[in-house]
């Protein structure tokens, strides 16, 4: 996982301000996620008592590298407030997560959360999903070629995620197919006909999910959106 940067360390630092004492703290994966993560490792190294529940491997390391507690859900009821990035977030406040691998911890912790909380730069803002061209669905190994199968009807040409010339592998042992997008238009319709695929863990697609969405400029001016979420 990278270090934060220029263009995520404004938006880390407002997250961290919403983080409150006492409370289990969801902590992403991805470029943004990780400048939270340091930026709340500098409170709690400064006396902020939390706890936090990793979405990766790598995102626990660096928490526990930084000091920050760290929890399982056999530990506590439910997440007060979860802070990850995206890799495209639209007008309506939907995402598209993944592109760092970790994309169904991901959705777990974020859906368990009371508040999920979105950093972006502004390079991650598009007008429709699936602007980018690459939708992240993770898969159980066992059928990986049935559902670049089934994904290919569904107009959805996929790639297996490589990593070292090997297929990269997911915490969870699974492995990631890329598909190729254009619009993706109504997001939650093409989650469910994804997700009917026997195979298929889970999408990158966040419909209704978000909270809070925080936008980092490139003069390091921050905009917060209101997210889709209910």
């Amino acid at each position: 996982m990278s270090a934060g940067t220029p263009d995520t360390d404004a938006i880390a630092a407002k997250a961290v301000e919403l983080v409150q004492p006492d409370t289990v703290v969801g902590l992403g994966t991805g470029r943004a996620a990780t400048a939270f993560i340091q930026a709340l490792g500098a409170k709690v190294q400064a006396g902020l008592r939390i706890r936090g529940l990793p979405t990766s491997e790598v995102s626990a390391e660096l928490a526990t590298k930084l000091g920050i507690p760290l929890v399982t859900f056999d530990d506590v009821p439910y997440i007060d407030v979860c802070v990850d990035g995206a890799d495209e977030v639209d007008p309506n406040g939907d995402l598209i997560k993944g592109y760092g691998g970790a994309l169904v911890r991901e959705k777990v912790v974020a859906a368990y959360a009371r508040t999920f909380v979105v950093l972006a730069g502004g390079e991650k803002v598009v007008k429709v999903l699936g602007e980018r061209g690459k939708l992240p669905v993770e898969v159980v190994t066992f059928a990986l070629t049935p559902c670049r199968k089934r994904l290919e009807t569904l107009g959805l040409p996929s790639a297996l995620r490589m990593k070292d010339g090997k297929p990269f592998v997911t915490d969870n042992g699974n492995y990631i197919l890329d598909c190729r997008t254009t619009a993706i238009t109504a997001p939650a319709d093409t989650e469910a006909q994804i997700l009917a695929i026997p195979g298929v863990v889970g999408t990158g697609i966040f419909a209704k999910m978000a909270h809070t969405i925080m936008i980092q400029g490139t003069d390091g001016s921050v905009e917060v959106r209101a997210g889709s979420a209910k």
